[in-house]
């Protein structure tokens, strides 16, 4: 049998009685699940306690959830409060829209508020994270499949993504195929998981770095994969809102990722004495210093 497309899921909801199952929820949970377990083995591997990344996860994943859907609200307004629309359902966050900055700017502040409630340094949480999350988006990108949403402009391509007439936009009512951008984009945040495991290996990236290379990474897939868009977006200079936020934060990520504080806190000590002292980060004496000439000496790296 030869793909011709891919087909897209005949429902995207199921009922148990009366309380629906939706599948954009079990995406989201899913890739929450699976970033805790990948978080709390590397926590460990470092000396945490793992019992820190779920007290942490406790803040940080609603204050993600709102932020996702704060900035999804607060950059396509007219979807809910335009004349004509339902301001109620801006707090439907089954039917999708949760947009990953917000996601991750306000689920920062929530992860700080843990990780100082833990005495943990937010940085090393921050790099011990960074794996599960960009794998969490890729399981989470499976949502928009199941809601036939945010796929890209038609396509004819073997793995173009069959959409039922309901969910086609309104100026291409008669093309049914498109790009599977949710599937473009899940397996780039794959992509970057891998790229995370090597990078942290060979170039011993720690104090909040490798996290940096997460977000410019994934910022790169972003821009790419959001030109290929077709859904409702606002622009500016004929580019999508969310391909300048990219390109905005790609910069701020690569700015920190070269100029920030080197070396790897390869283990985390927690304070179990009840001095009350906050968690610190250990450095692996000897560590090599990428900047060393000659005959490349090594040296510790002290905080």
């Amino acid at each position: 049998m030869i793909l011709t497309s891919i087909p897209s899921p005949a429902r995207g909801v199921w009922h148990l009685g009366p309380i629906p199952i939706r599948a954009y929820a079990l995406c989201i949970i899913a890739g929450i699940v699976v970033a805790i377990l990948i978080t709390r083995k590397r926590w460990a591997a470092r000396g945490g306690r793992v019992d820190d990344i779920l007290d942490i996860s406790m803040w940080a994943v609603p204050f993600g959830i709102i932020g996702g859907r704060l900035y999804h609200v607060i950059t396509d307004p007219e979807l809910y409060f335009a004349a004509g629309k339902q301001p109620i359902r801006a707090l439907y966050i089954w039917d999708g829209g949760l947009g990953i900055w917000g996601a991750v700017a306000v689920g920062t502040l929530g992860a700080w508020i843990g990780c100082k409630r833990a005495r943990v340094p937010l940085s090393a949480f921050a790099d011990a994270l960074a794996p599960g999350l960009v794998l969490a988006q890729a399981i989470g990108r499976f949502g928009n499949y199941f809601n036939q949403e945010l796929y890209g402009a038609p396509s004819t391509l073997p793995w173009a993504l069959r959409i039922d007439p309901q969910y086609r936009p309104a100026d291409t009512p008669e093309i049914a195929t498109y790009h599977p951008t949710f599937l473009y984009e899940s397996l780039w945040c794959v992509g970057v998981f891998f790229l995370l495991i090597w990078a942290e290996k060979r170039f011993r990236l720690g104090y909040g770095r490798l996290f940096a290379l997460y977000v410019a990474a994934y910022t790169v897939g972003r821009v790419w994969v959001e030109a290929l868009r077709v859904d409702h977006a606002n622009r500016i200079l004929g580019l999508r809102l969310n391909i300048w936020t990219s390109i905005v934060i790609f910069v701020a990520a690569l700015t920190f990722l070269l100029l920030g504080r080197r070396g790897q806190p390869s283990s985390v000590t927690s304070d179990q004495t009840g001095t009350g002292e906050p968690m610190i980060e250990k450095d692996e004496p000897p560590i090599h210093d990428e900047d060393t000439r000659g005959d490349e000496q090594e040296r510790p790296v002290t905080r």
